[in-house]
């Protein structure tokens, strides 16, 4: 029996999603298919690729041996329906996907949509608001923002302008206390979470002696303003968005420099040569610049 492209890319997908299920998200299809495809691929190679658990699917020693070996097809047979869908988007106005957080999509990119416009832009944006990792190679999205940079040969990565960090809190939190008075030890804190992997800021709370002095924990960054704006102390998040609180919060000097946060712009290699790309990719990069109060 021949060997199918499309299940030798099944088995990569699950080398590097990890789990059945998040391969088959990787693929845009069902479990149910992936499982299928894995389970003809078995039978032709007379091979058992993958441990059935009661915690769910794992590559075998046979299954990770292969995967090895199906990898470079599987990215060539990827690199054909990318170029594929660059020669229709001469065409068509296909939609330029970026995947961002949030708040980068709701208080970076939106307010400047105005300005991609100005710029001649004549495609649409998609703009997909995940916290999570995306596979450009798997054309989950064209573009993506990510604060840590990726790693992986097809893609380039482009550094946007740091984003500064600061200590804010509301005038009400303070009373009559002065802002470099304040003994951060004492007071309730408001930090970001692991949800986006071990960022800088963290380190430097445990480097400081501050574990004990948290309150709040959380992935959003909305979520530490709005604490920060109702009194519910000083919050750590991005200088740009608590100063356009247009005085509402009251920065705290910090003991020492806060890391500043670096956001990379990353685009598949196969994609930066397209028209529609490059302009997005030149107006994500000055939308950035342009923040207020950035480092």
């Amino acid at each position: 029996m021949p060997l199918d492209p499309q299940d030798l890319g099944d088995l990569v997908a699950i080398r590097d999603a990890g789990t059945l299920s998040a391969a088959a998200r990787l693929r845009g299809v069902a479990v149910s298919t992936v499982s299928r495809r894995v389970a003809a691929l078995e039978e032709a190679l007379g091979l058992q690729l993958v441990d059935r658990r009661t915690d769910g699917v794992r590559l075998s020693r046979e299954g990770l041996a292969l995967a090895e070996a199906a990898a470079p097809l599987a990215e060539q047979v990827r690199r054909v329906e990318r170029v594929a869908e660059s020669l229709r988007q001469g065409a068509r106005r296909v939609p330029v996907r970026i995947s961002a957080t949030e708040f980068v999509i709701s208080d970076v990119l939106a307010p400047a949509l105005g300005r991609l416009w100005a710029m001649g832009a004549d495609v649409p944006v998609h703009l997909q608001s995940q916290a999570d990792i995306v596979s450009l190679a798997g054309r989950d999205a064209d573009l993506a923002i990510r604060m840590v940079r990726p790693e992986g040969a097809s893609l380039y990565a482009r550094r946007l302008a740091d984003i500064r960090l600061g200590l804010f809190a509301a005038p009400g939190y303070l009373g009559a206390r002065a802002p470099e008075e304040l003994d951060l030890a004492r007071e309730r804190l408001l930090i970001y979470d692991e949800s986006y992997g071990r960022l800088p800021e963290l380190a430097w709370v445990e480097r400081h002696g501050l574990a004990e002095a948290v309150a709040m924990r959380t992935g959003s960054t909305r979520g530490l303003l709005a604490a920060a704006l109702g009194g519910g102390g000083v919050a750590m998040c991005p200088a740009p968005f608590a100063l356009r609180t247009a005085g509402a919060l009251v920065e705290i000097p910090p003991p020492s420099p806060l890391p500043s946060r670096q956001p990379w712009l990353i685009v598949h290699r196969d994609l930066r040569g397209l028209a529609g790309i490059r302009l997005v990719q030149k107006w994500i990069v000055e939308a950035f610049a342009g923040l207020p109060g950035g480092g």
